[in-house]
């Protein structure tokens, strides 16, 4: 069974997802050639799924920190347990990429991307290509190509987009599988 996060990742977030497709495909017709109108669709797109790929970690990071502190009794204990795994979170704020993702798990006891790379030899090429995904979310929301294109130039294809939204869909399930393992080596049982 998956996390309600992994669930919501694959409704509600891949609902707001297609929207764009959508917007895409009518702004920009199907044929080829170039369509100037979809650059800002694709940049649109590019930080949507940015955005939504940070709610479904930090919703997975709350997920699993609800199954490790119900297991304190005390509810005061169990409020200073929650704060100290969440206080400061860095996807609370930043992007979610492979760094702040590790920092955030590695609170739970975590080596998190030993755990999910060793758990599938393409999740490599998966986290580098969410490493991409957020260096042109900066790039677009800082309005600052030169570290992302040459010539610092703003083109972004919608190929590209659909890859790194696969990209992330495997690795959303790879999440939840990793974090689910960990937790119950810890509480004993499937946490979801």
């Amino acid at each position: 069974m998956p996390s309600q996060s992994l669930s919501m990742w694959f409704n509600e977030a891949s609902r707001a997802l297609d929207e764009l497709e959508v917007a895409h495909r009518a702004v920009g017709g199907r044929g080829s050639g170039r369509r100037f109108a979809t650059l800002q669709v694709n940049h649109a797109y590019a930080v949507l799924l940015s955005s939504q790929f940070q709610r479904f970690c930090r919703d997975l990071h709350s997920e699993a920190v609800d199954a490790l502190t119900i297991l304190v009794p005390n509810a005061d204990l169990r409020d200073i347990f929650r704060a100290q795994l969440t206080t400061g979170r860095k996807l609370d704020s930043g992007n979610p990429n492979p760094g702040n993702i590790g920092s955030d798990f590695g609170r739970l006891g975590m080596d998190f991307w030993v755990q999910v790379q060793s758990a599938h030899p393409q999740n490599t090429v998966r986290r580098a290509s969410l490493e991409k995904l957020n260096r042109w979310r900066n790039a677009i929301a800082h309005q600052d190509f030169a570290s992302v294109s040459p010539g610092g130039k703003t083109v972004l294809q919608v190929h590209e987009v659909r890859r790194w939204r696969a990209h992330c869909n495997m690795l959303a399930r790879e999440f939840d599988l990793a974090v689910g393992q960990h937790l119950t080596t810890i509480i004993g049982k499937k946490p979801w």
